[in-house]
């Protein structure tokens, strides 16, 4: 015997709804796992590297590493505090000011120029240990972005300066970079690297460099968002 129902049978109403229903909460949890977490705001504070001197606007680091964080699927801000020239003094000086109140984390890029004036690698310490400090006072997850010495200014200079990097980020538990500038210095055999993927003056990234360098360190500051959102 079979059983045919009309549209106006109340169990088949019912069973519609069930679908419905059912139908509805699918493509709702389907949407919420689509929709990134909330959005969050990353200072990026650094000099002339962060400001992205020399290159046109979108092509600098803060422009290039928003655009790599959004395609991976992270709703962020990364806000440019980069002054050219600054030293890690600079930036110690600005800090409070820098860090209004919606910032959720923070990049600190410094001690280029600090290199390039010869300063005294325990005031670069000093200075950058300070900003962390600061830092850990709001609870805020940092990202240490590291530099390498030059062997010009001799060994015992080097030592001291590339070991504030590591040092700090162990005992601030911050995120670290050991170098900005490694997926560049991983490519100098290539016959026209210099070229490529540095300005004319030798000391800026080209936009090509940029690039490389924001794919190098977009997961860690991927990571440095994910933190802030927890």
């Amino acid at each position: 015997m079979h059983f045919a129902f009309s549209s106006h049978s109340p169990r088949y109403g019912a069973i519609r709804a069930l679908r419905n229903v059912s139908l509805a909460l699918v493509f709702s949890a389907t949407a919420a796992a689509a929709e990134p977490g909330p959005a969050v705001t990353v200072l990026a504070l650094g000099d002339s590297l962060t400001a992205g001197y020399g290159l046109p606007e979108g092509e600098g680091f803060v422009p290039q590493l928003e655009h790599w964080l959004e395609t991976h699927g992270e709703e962020v801000e990364v806000v440019n505090a980069g002054v050219s020239g600054d030293t890690t003094a600079g930036g110690l000086a600005r800090l409070n000011w820098s860090l209004t109140p919606e910032v959720d984390a923070m990049i600190v890029n410094l001690g280029g120029n600090d290199l390039l004036r010869g300063l005294d690698p325990a005031m670069s310490r000093a200075n950058l240990q300070a900003i962390l400090e600061e830092a850990r006072a709001r609870d805020m997850p940092v990202l240490l972005v590291g530099l390498e010495a030059p062997g010009n200014y001799g060994p015992d200079y080097k030592q001291a300066f590339d070991a504030i990097y590591p040092d700090l980020a162990r005992q601030f538990q911050a995120d670290l970079e050991r170098s900005f500038f490694a997926p560049l210095t991983a490519r100098l055999d290539e016959p026209d690297a210099r070229q490529r993927y540095m300005q004319p003056d030798g000391i800026h990234p080209s936009a090509e460099g940029v690039a490389l360098i924001v794919e190098a360190i977009g997961p860690r500051v991927k990571a440095l968002v994910e933190r802030a959102r927890d």
